[in-house]
């Protein structure tokens, strides 16, 4: 990461997970620089007038993927609202130059929500990743204090047009909870996720990163965290990550992997089905 002049999201976002997933070597990549141009409430980030993009960055990110034989890795950003496309030809780019040079290494993109640019979007899924994944943070109510420049419309809009223009490429999405939401907004939520197409869902607490920041407003107790798992799966998620502690890319590859298990298990399930019918 230090040779390479790398960013991670792990660092940068100061994810409590830290220890656990590098000890594991696996990390999140952070590309576009380390300040983003928006200021969200939650966000440990920096924040300000980031330095131009560095053309050279998705060989680095590339290389650093290859150095260090990972199977699986995401590729998330700072949101660039001052790049015409916000950012999505470096993600093309880093996720064509990982495939150049680790072909069985499976890519994950996290990324912002490009203004609601659908051009953007395209030209990020046409690199092929393996899951897309772009995070709804919060309940509609909550978007103005929360996340700066965000639109819950726009978020749903963003998932909705992955599934239609690549509907064999997973969504994923993620949520916190602790910012003064209500029970029933994150209900609505869920089922506005699900209306959308999102199969892949990760739940977690949001811990304050100063006094800076938007005010928790409590903890959530493990059994609500295991009620709200058990409520996403009977909407339809297929894989749901929930926890105090889980964050958008935590256990990545494992719910990659339950993802594909479960697909193939419903594929199997139907083919059979149809096979009974026939007869």
């Amino acid at each position: 990461m230090r040779s390479l002049n790398l960013h991670t999201v792990c660092e940068e976002a100061r994810c409590p997970n830290i220890g656990e997933c590098w000890n594991h070597g696996t990390a999140t990549f952070m590309i576009l620089g380390g300040v983003c141009t928006r200021a969200c409430a939650y966000c440990a980030v920096s924040h300000g007038r980031p330095a131009p993009a560095d053309p050279a960055e998705p060989e680095r990110v590339a290389s650093a993927i290859h150095a260090l034989g990972l199977a699986y890795v995401v590729i998330t950003s700072v949101d660039r609202d001052d790049l015409e496309d916000g950012g999505a030809a470096f993600f093309a780019e880093t996720i064509l130059q990982t495939r150049a040079r680790s072909p069985k290494c499976r890519i994950e993109v996290l990324i912002p929500d490009f203004q609601g640019d659908e051009e953007a979007l395209r030209t990020v899924l046409s690199a092929r990743p393996d899951v897309l994944n772009h995070n709804t943070e919060t309940v509609a109510r909550l978007y103005r204090m929360a996340r700066s420049g965000g639109r819950y419309s726009r978020t749903l809009e963003l998932l909705d047009r992955s599934r239609r223009l690549a509907p064999d490429i997973p969504t994923k999405t993620g949520l916190m909870v602790g910012l003064g939401e209500e029970r029933e907004e994150l209900v609505t939520t869920l089922i506005d996720l699900r209306a959308v197409g999102c199969q892949i869902l990760t739940i977690g607490q949001y811990l304050r990163p100063s006094v800076e920041h938007a005010p928790m407003s409590r903890y959530y107790h493990p059994d609500e965290f295991r009620d709200l798992k058990q409520m996403a799966l009977g909407l339809g998620f297929v894989h749901v990550e929930s926890g105090p502690l889980v964050r958008s890319s935590y256990h990545a590859q494992e719910t990659a992997d339950s993802y594909n298990l479960q697909v193939r298990i419903d594929n199997l399930q139907s083919d059979s089905a149809a096979g009974d019918s026939s007869l």
